[in-house]
């Protein structure tokens, strides 16, 4: 499945967010958003989430317009991962991955197949340890771990993160990033919004660069995250190097001086 957008604007009353964007997602490959404060990342993630409709172009997964899809259906092709998930009951960890399975459930109970999912998810985040844990006593790296399982439970095609590192600590970051490393690898489209450059160089595939609700560049690590590009888009001075591992690296000198 390929997830499109084309000439895709979106606005809040007069104000524009998003303007003219035209972008291709593969499955396959981590695609990481980039770009300053203010920049429509969060925005553009949720028109690929069908939460928002644009105002100009389309979103559209395969042929089929997101925004006119059926909700259930739409729900099993695509798992969102919001920007600062949080869960305020105290249910038990394997009950929150468990609501993962709401867009196949025929039943009111969980068949072999949703329990299954359920097992699976947990085990690919290790969370299986806390599963009868209530989330509210769990710390902040672990409850992100669960919220991710409930998106991975309900086995879509497509795993939207917006700011899936937000107050983690760079152990745990690093293991969100290799998980969504690991589920493009299996084949699924991960798309993640990023504040972090250096992270985005080492574990993008494709990178979406936006400025001002405009496409600025899109493409691979090297071709977007310039030092030109960097300059103009977040006034620093910055340049991509090799480690003596041959590791794609950036370095950030400071500002760029006016």
């Amino acid at each position: 499945m390929t997830l499109t957008v084309r000439n895709l604007g979106f606005a809040y009353g007069q104000k524009r967010i998003l303007d003219a964007i035209d972008a291709t997602f593969e499955a396959g490959k981590l695609t990481v958003i980039l770009g300053p404060n203010g920049a429509g990342k969060s925005t553009l993630l949720a028109c690929l989430a069908g939460l928002l409709k644009p105002c100009s172009g389309t979103a559209s997964l395969d042929d089929a317009n997101i925004t006119r899809m059926a909700p259930t259906t739409r729900a099993r092709h695509i798992g969102l991962l919001p920007q600062g998930a949080e869960t305020h009951w105290a249910v038990t960890s394997e009950a929150l991955v468990a609501l993962g399975r709401i867009p196949h459930m025929r039943g009111a109970g969980l068949s072999a197949d949703d329990r299954r999912a359920i097992a699976a998810a947990m085990s690919a985040t290790a969370t299986e340890s806390f599963a009868n844990r209530p989330v509210t006593q769990l710390s902040g790296g672990e409850r992100a771990r669960v919220l991710l399982a409930r998106v991975l439970a309900g086995e879509p095609d497509w795993i939207l993160a917006d700011e899936p590192l937000a107050n983690l600590d760079p152990g745990f970051q690093l293991d969100i990033l290799a998980l969504l490393r690991r589920q493009a690898a299996a084949g699924k489209g991960v798309v993640a919004v990023l504040h972090d450059l250096q992270y985005a160089v080492r574990f993008a595939d494709h990178v979406l660069l936006l400025h001002d609700g405009k496409l600025f560049a899109q493409g691979s690590v090297e071709d977007v995250i310039t030092p030109t590009n960097l300059a103009h888009v977040y006034g620093i001075d910055a340049n991509l190097f090799r480690d003596e591992e041959g590791t794609v690296q950036l370095c950030i000198k400071g500002k760029v001086r006016s």
